[in-house]
């Protein structure tokens, strides 16, 4: 054991000095020197682990030689202060900062700590009560131990909502999926209710505008910018205009039938006629038509609004720029190996109880209470086949193609009827114009970068402040750069929700039988394909890395 009074404090009382002659004190060990440093004096000092076995070393080699008779010098202590440090994350939204207990020196303060946060240029968000709450763990640190905390969280932007329209009117299509009730509690389906009609300032749609949303910032206190919601048009359609008092609601103007439009509303006069047939003749009306009664072989009916008929449709065609609501049943036959007597074609959606040997096209959904039989029908939207109660609705035969889904209750037939499914078709399409936004971004960008290159190469403003033909330059560099980013910024936003769209497409559109898939079924998903070999009970069908999976799980 080494005497006490080898160890000594430096004249300036910051270093731990060993004066030690290795022929008198050695050989020695390393626990030997530490022991020294336990020593009251210099017991929170940081010992100098590198001179300490430099001194062992020396020492050890020289104390049985002539030089071992020299006393040798040697710093195996000094004070040092505390150390406060930061580290910020890689997104820059939070900061977390450790505090080191001093070996003898000066300890951490506030004003340390507020320096070390400046130099850092950490200044949003901060936590005083953490910064607080650290300071005070330093009482009970014993030297050179740390503690660490989050001080500083940065605030995410709180993006717009988009506005969205709510519609306070029903529609004729609805009715179909109301039939009236009678006094014993069944349901007559033959009875639809009283016709939808409107009157002067009746309220139709109701807009919620889009919210700006709020920005955010990083802890250094950057801004970050959020994405302002997106603006819905509600368009005034014939006979409607927007309240004067509130611009947001839109009324009636005229009395008639409502018709819901990509846009908005319009209210259309309202054609009443009991049958359609040779003796009345084809129709083509601006406005909505009511058939009371059938729509007979051969028979051509056009609409500028919707086409409601409370009977059958036989043989005969519809196109309407509404929708199209058959309260009974449509019914063809087929004419040769692709072409079916009955011809329904509509902007908007198509409902009807049944169908058998017709051709639908819909921009919109296509709804099928009870059967939908060897038709060919295509939506750009939904095809259902089920009533509200979801426990009848037979998809059976022919095709059904639809942009965004096949739900129907029972698919395909026990005998097993050739039946073809496509679905979700347009993601390859959608990619294209995630291409063509991409591009376009990026030839924004560049554009923007050269506009700034141009400027940047601008001699010194008072050389050309006052000469009138380039200050009109200059201006109109700037707008054409302010321009570019605000075009930018928009398709930015439109990149992100298309992108947003492909990669869940499948995911979002899909096959669904409530209750059963049969055999001979040709599934299409993308592409996908599958043709079923057996029964499916209630299942799911999706593409899933390209390949027809059917997923039991959700009944």
């Amino acid at each position: 054991m080494l005497e006490p009074s080898l160890a000594s404090f430096s004249e300036d009382k910051k270093q731990v000095e060993l004066r030690i002659i290795p022929s008198t004190h050695g050989p020695v060990s390393e626990d030997d020197i530490k022991q020294l440093l336990t020593q009251t004096d210099f017991a929170m000092l940081y010992p100098l682990q590198t001179n300490i076995e430099k001194a062992c070393n020396e020492v050890n080699t020289l104390c049985n030689q002539d030089a071992g008779k020299n006393e040798l010098f040697f710093i195996i202590g000094e004070r040092r202060d505390g150390k406060a440090e930061v580290t910020v994350f890689a997104d820059k939204m939070n900061a977390s900062m450790k505090i080191t207990a001093a070996w003898g020196g000066k300890e951490i303060s506030l004003a340390d700590v507020l320096n070390c946060l400046k130099s850092n240029k950490i200044k949003m968000g901060l936590s005083k009560p953490k910064i607080q709450a650290l300071l005070a763990q330093l009482t009970f640190l014993p030297p050179g131990e740390s503690c660490q905390n989050d001080i500083a969280h940065g605030k995410a932007p709180v993006h717009g909502s988009n506005a969205s329209i709510e519609r306070k009117v029903s529609l004729a299509r609805e009715r179909l999926l109301q039939p009236q009730e009678r006094e014993d509690g069944t349901v007559d389906m033959r009875n639809l209710g009283a016709m939808i009609m409107v009157k002067p300032k009746d309220v139709l749609m109701v807009k919620k505008p889009a919210t700006a949303g709020t920005p955010g910032y990083t802890v250094h206190g950057d801004a970050i910018l959020q994405k302002p919601g997106q603006d819905v048009n509600m368009v005034p359609g014939d006979g409607t205009e927007l309240d004067p008092k509130d611009p947001n609601r839109l009324i009636a103007t005229v009395a008639g039938q409502p018709v819901e439009t990509k846009t908005g509303m319009q209210v259309d006069d309202v054609l009443q006629i009991k049958d359609v047939d040779v003796r009345y003749g084809h129709v083509d009306f601006k406005g909505s038509i009511l058939i009371s009664g059938d729509v007979h072989e051969g028979m051509v009916v056009k609409s500028s609004g919707d086409i409601t008929v409370m009977g059958f449709v036989d043989s005969a065609s519809l196109n309407a720029a509404g929708d199209v609501i058959v309260s009974k049943g449509i019914i063809g036959r087929q004419i040769k190996a692709n072409e079916l007597s009955t011809k329904i074609m509509a902007k908007g959606q198509i409902c009807a109880q049944f169908v058998q040997y017709s051709e639908l096209k819909a921009k919109g959904d296509i709804l099928v209470t009870k059967q939908l039989l060897h038709s060919h029908t295509t939506s750009d939207l939904v095809i259902t086949v089920s009533d509200k109660t979801g426990r009848r609705g037979d998809l059976i035969g022919g095709q059904a193609t639809a942009g965004h889904g096949i739900h129907a209750v029972i698919i395909g037939a026990k005998v097993g009827t050739k039946t073809e499914l496509f679905c979700a078709m347009d993601q390859s399409k959608l990619k294209n114009e995630l291409k063509t936004l991409d591009d376009s971004v990026k030839s924004m960008v560049t554009a923007a970068l050269d506009i700034e290159a141009r400027l940047n190469r601008l001699p010194p403003k008072s050389e050309w402040q006052n000469d009138a033909g380039m200050i009109e330059q200059v201006k109109m560099m700037l707008d054409q750069k302010n321009l570019i980013i605000e075009e930018r910024f928009k398709e930015e936003t439109q990149y992100s929700i298309l992108q947003t769209e492909v990669e869940d497409y499948y995911d979002k559109y899909f096959i669904k039988a409530t209750k059963q898939v049969f055999n001979n079924v040709e599934i299409n998903i993308g592409p996908a394909f599958n043709r079923t070999q057996r029964e499916h009970g209630p299942c799911t069908i999706k593409n899933v890395s390209h390949e027809v999976t059917f997923n039991y799980t959700g009944r």
